[in-house]
């Protein structure tokens, strides 16, 4: 996991994601700091196992990771996060992953806010883990979210 310790360790990294932090300080919904992209990530790998798509584990993590990383792109620039690329294969590149890896991690970011009720790639992994990571069930802004009530999580699924 040396890799996925050095994104973590990514200057780029960590400046987005305390500027997306301050954005989202008095956000009263679901928010997108560190807590939030681990969260998907682990839950990406158990996903990952249970369905035997075999994805390398450094590939998930890197792909959690970064998956919101373009909120600093929507909150600076008015740029759709799951569009905001470049800043993705900066990160990618300066922490040694392959031209084909960051294009991997790239599609399934773009891609992840597909609904799939299959796990056939890495991007319906990232989907439904995204989705569970939130605990709807035990929000206190639940009643004014503006997810409909078929996505959100109201009971813990295991």
């Amino acid at each position: 996991m040396k890799r996925v310790n050095k994104i973590l360790s990514n200057v780029e990294f960590k400046s987005c994601l305390q500027t997306i932090e301050n954005f989202e300080r008095e956000r009263i919904f679901c928010k997108h700091g560190l807590t939030h992209l681990l969260d998907v990530a682990r839950i990406s790998y158990i996903l990952n196992l249970e369905s035997g798509l075999n994805v390398p584990k450094e590939i998930i993590y890197a792909t959690a990771l970064l998956h919101d990383i373009g909120r600093y792109d929507q909150y600076m620039y008015n740029i759709p996060h799951n569009q905001a690329k470049n800043r993705i294969v900066n990160i990618l590149s300066s922490c040694e992953y392959s031209t084909e890896e960051i294009n991997t991690i790239v599609d399934a970011i773009q891609k992840h806010q597909k609904q799939s009720n299959q796990l056939k790639t890495l991007a319906d992994i990232l989907y439904k883990a995204d989705k569970l990571s939130r605990l709807c069930f035990n929000c206190d802004a639940e009643n004014r979210c503006y997810w409909n009530d078929d996505t959100k999580n109201k009971d813990l699924i295991l």
